[in-house]
C-alpha cells in the first residue's frame, strides 16, 4: 500500500499530458467537459487520463464511460478555480485510513486551511453536477451520479475499478 502510494506521489510530481493525448481530449469531450478537463491541474488531469487508459485497455469502449473517466475528478476544484494542493493528498490518506472521524470533521468543518478536505470529501457529486451544468449528456451525468452514491451500475462499477487501480 505505501509503496502504491509513493508511486502515485511520484507520478503527480512528474505528471504531463502527451500531444497524442490532448488530441484525444479534443476529439473525445463536448467543449463544456474540455473545459471542466482543462481546470484540474496536471497531476488530476493524468490521473483521469489513467483511468481512461486502464479502463481502453481492459476493453472497455463505451464512449459514455470514457467520457466520464475523463472528467470524473473535476470536482476537486472549487468554484473559484483553486485546485487541491497536492500535499493535501497524503494526508487525506494517511487519515481516512487512521483517523477516518478527523478527516470527516476537517471536511465538515471547511474552512480556511480545512477548505481542501471540503473539496475533497464531496468532489465525486461535485463532478456530476458541473458536469451536468456544462452541458454533459444526461448519461456520462448519470455514471458520475451513481459513481458518487456509489450506486453499483455497470458503468459507476468499471468507473470505481478503473480509478482504483490509479
Amino acid at each position: 500500500m505505501i509503496w502504491q502510494r509513493l508511486k502515485q506521489f511520484m507520478a503527480a510530481v512528474t505528471a504531463h499530458i502527451s500531444i497524442a493525448e490532448r488530441v484525444l481530449l479534443v476529439e473525445t469531450l463536448s467543449d463544456g467537459e474540455l473545459l471542466l478537463f482543462e481546470r484540474m491541474p496536471v497531476f488530476d488531469q493524468r490521473h483521469c487520463l489513467d483511468v481512461y487508459h486502464t479502463l481502453v485497455r481492459n476493453g472497455y469502449t463505451d464512449p459514455l464511460l470514457l467520457r466520464a473517466a475523463l472528467i470524473h475528478d473535476c470536482g476537486k476544484v472549487d468554484d473559484d478555480g483553486t485546485s487541491i494542493p497536492l500535499p493535501y493528498y497524503g494526508i487525506f490518506v494517511v487519515l481516512k485510513a487512521l483517523a477516518p472521524q478527523l478527516y470527516a470533521r476537517a471536511a465538515a468543518n471547511g474552512r480556511g486551511l480545512l477548505r481542501p478536505f471540503a473539496i475533497h470529501a464531496r468532489h465525486e457529486g461535485r463532478s456530476a453536477a458541473l458536469a451536468e451544468a456544462l452541458g454533459s449528456p444526461p448519461e456520462v451525468v448519470a455514471i458520475l451520479r451513481d459513481y458518487a452514491a456509489r450506486n453499483a451500475t455497470a458503468r459507476s462499477t468499471a468507473l470505481h475499478w478503473a480509478d482504483e487501480q490509479n
